[in-house]
């Protein structure tokens, strides 16, 4: 007897449990990163979205609900190459002014992950029927786009040229 191929549903759901994985991944990593920063500002942002990220963990566990799913998590090799990327730059650039700006793109390629997942998430979870659901995601969506904008005029306005 062979096995049900698999169906979008069940890559939605593995999507879902990937993408839950990396934001309780990321909320426990901001506030190293926060920490190890000099700049008051990219401080500031990383803990604004530490407190975003924790109400993205909410909404995914509603996502979760609505799918009459329990909220798992998966490994993401993506989030955790990106954090151990951090993690490097961290020891290798430390007290430097160019600590700053290497932690803010590991942050960027965090978020164009995030961006690049929910907006997947969100078309599915519509072709599925799953309108509510998709709610939610593009709720999480537009926040992690602002975020990347908002690191975007941090890294033109005050990191990159501190760096220097």
């Amino acid at each position: 007897m062979s096995k049900a191929p698999k169906k979008l549903e069940d890559l939605f759901h593995n999507t879902l449990k990937d993408v839950y994985f990396a934001e309780k991944k990321i909320l426990a990593t901001l506030p190293k990163m926060a920490k190890a920063v000099n700049s008051a500002e990219l401080k500031k942002a990383f803990e604004k979205h530490h407190g975003e990220t924790e109400g993205h963990v909410t909404r995914l566990e509603q996502v979760f609900d609505i799918i009459d799913k329990k909220p798992q998590t998966k490994t993401c090799d993506a989030i955790m190459g990106i954090v151990k990327e951090g993690e490097e730059i961290t020891d290798e650039y430390k007290g430097s002014p160019a600590l700053d700006a290497g932690l803010l793109a590991v942050a960027q390629a965090v978020e164009h992950y995030e961006i690049s997942r929910y907006g997947t998430l969100k078309t599915w979870a519509k072709e599925l029927g799953h309108s509510d659901a998709a709610k939610l995601l593009d709720a999480t969506l537009g926040e992690e786009k602002k975020t990347d904008a908002a690191l975007s005029a941090l890294a033109d306005t005050v990191v990159n040229q501190e760096a220097e």
